[in-house]
């Protein structure tokens, strides 16, 4: 493919040239940038008219860039340059519409000039826009290989907004906070409250907790403190709480995370189940079409094959509770084939067939996967590999904690994700915030706990449950 373009001498009354193009949400946003203009009319999922919904609408020069695209890159083409515009703009274009912007000659002025008529209309007709453009056509006949700008990751985190639109159809989950004597702690349990996703009952030293109270300018009205004078008797007293009906779930405050997990798995009245604890990452990647969940990487160091099928099994879980029906599960390793000499390779494999017996219930497991094959469905035909996960995973699971974690602070520092995340299999949620969560992360923590309880009293997520539009 070549790009070519007209001289003024091969330029005839008449001539007409158009482009065809659908806006975009990342049009909006990538104009945004680009203009500066950041009126909330032209920013998606902001009311800028204040009629309670998000309008959407496609700044009017984001029209008139279009003109601009035909007149550079189709005719006159390369070497074009602008003498002057106007425009009266008729309607408005929203996120979705398809317009065809085209462009004809009425005038040859001599000196190279042009003058051309402008019009873009719907598909369906209607008139967007429509003016005069006057260019200086090309000195000279240019004819370039076809090319390609660098593609731009446009940060948006969209799965994230979903779950908490799905939280706002459920009830609040009272939430022992265990140790909210620190900023972080007591901020992110009230941010949590605010948004309507848990009841916070409060378990630490009074006064410390009231002194942070004060120093961050909060209020505690109509909340409760269970006074605790140190981190073990608090941990402790949260723990009982659940034994007592009073609570649905767990939030780590101000303490070790040691200290609290001591006495979540305690033997006596732990909230041990039949299942080991796990912890879920989920990544909200910019670009991905699916959250991503990476387990286990923050408990189990070196799981055996029995660690790693709850591991597994607390994942698609997770997954279901956030509204993914059939989990797709890849197991990682470092090569896509089993290996002797590589375990990981062999646990993966046992692992898929466990999935296929009925052994791990809810969702599809594959491997041994590598980390490109898992994501990528082109990395995956180039292997040959047929699957129905790789290419297309849902659920990463690591060999090993450090593989796990490795991948998780990846995709956050280098791939730009939010990120948020849950232990799973004690008799309730437990949310392991920490000092370096921002406020974003501590809500979807919450809203992930919140969640999972509803999948667990339901069967049925609430994300399922959300309007095509709340996507």
């Amino acid at each position: 493919m070549t790009q070519t373009n007209f001289l003024y001498d091969e330029i005839a009354i008449g001539q007409k040239a158009s482009i065809t193009r659908i806006c975009t949400v990342n049009d909006l946003i990538v104009f945004a940038h680009a203009s500066g203009n950041l009126n909330a009319m032209h920013i998606p999922e902001l009311d800028g008219d204040g009629d309670g919904k998000p309008e959407a609408v496609a700044p009017s020069m984001w029209v008139g860039s279009l003109f601009s695209a035909v007149l550079g890159n189709v005719m006159p083409g390369v070497g074009t340059l602008y003498r002057g515009q106007d425009l009266r703009f008729h309607d408005r274009v929203g996120v979705g519409d398809e317009v065809i912007t085209t462009v004809k000659v009425i005038d040859k002025l001599g000196d190279r000039i042009v003058r051309l008529a402008c019009r873009c209309e719907t598909r369906d007709g209607r008139l967007i826009a429509d003016g005069m453009a006057e260019v200086l056509t090309p000195e000279r006949k240019v004819i370039l290989p076809d090319h390609q700008i660098p593609e731009l990751l446009i940060q948006r985190h969209v799965h994230f907004e979903r779950l908490l639109k799905a939280c706002d159809r459920v009830e609040r989950l009272t939430t022992a906070v265990v140790v909210p004597e620190e900023e972080a702690a007591l901020g992110g349990a009230l941010l949590a409250y605010r948004r309507g996703l848990i009841q916070p009952i409060l378990v630490g030293a009074t006064p410390k907790i009231l002194a942070v109270a004060q120093k961050i300018g909060a209020r505690l009205d109509g909340l409760e403190i269970i006074d605790c004078a140190d981190h073990e008797t608090a941990a402790a007293r949260a723990v009982a709480l659940v034994h007592e009906g009073r609570v649905g779930a767990l939030m780590k405050g101000h303490l070790h995370t040691d200290t609290l997990l001591h006495h979540v798995t305690k033997r006596d009245g732990g909230l041990r189940t039949t299942r080991r604890l796990s912890h879920v990452f989920v990544m909200d990647v910019p670009g991905l079409a699916h959250p991503l969940l990476v387990t286990d990487a923050g408990i189990n160091i070196a799981p055996d094959l029995d660690a790693k099928v709850d591991i597994v099994q607390n994942a698609i879980d997770m997954a279901r509770a956030m509204g993914i029906d059939v989990p797709k599960v890849g197991v990682l390793s470092a090569v896509e084939t089993v290996n002797s000499k590589i375990p990981s390779t062999i646990d993966a494999a046992v692992l898929s067939k466990m999935a296929e017996r009925g052994q791990i219930k809810g969702g599809i497991v594959d491997g041994p996967l590598a980390m490109d094959n898992a994501i990528d469905l082109n990395a995956a035909k180039t292997k040959g590999i047929k699957s129905m996960v790789a290419g297309q995973a849902q659920v990463l699971v690591a060999p090993n904690l450090e593989a796990g974690n490795m991948v998780a602070k990846e995709l956050s520092f280098l791939a730009h994700a939010e990120s948020a995340g849950l232990v799973l299999g004690a008799r309730v949620p437990v949310m392991l915030t920490s000092r370096a969560d921002d406020e974003k992360a501590r809500l979807i923590s919450c809203a992930l706990a919140q969640l999972f309880d509803a999948w667990k009293a339901n069967g049925k997520s609430p994300v399922l449950d959300l309007p095509a539009e709340a996507a």
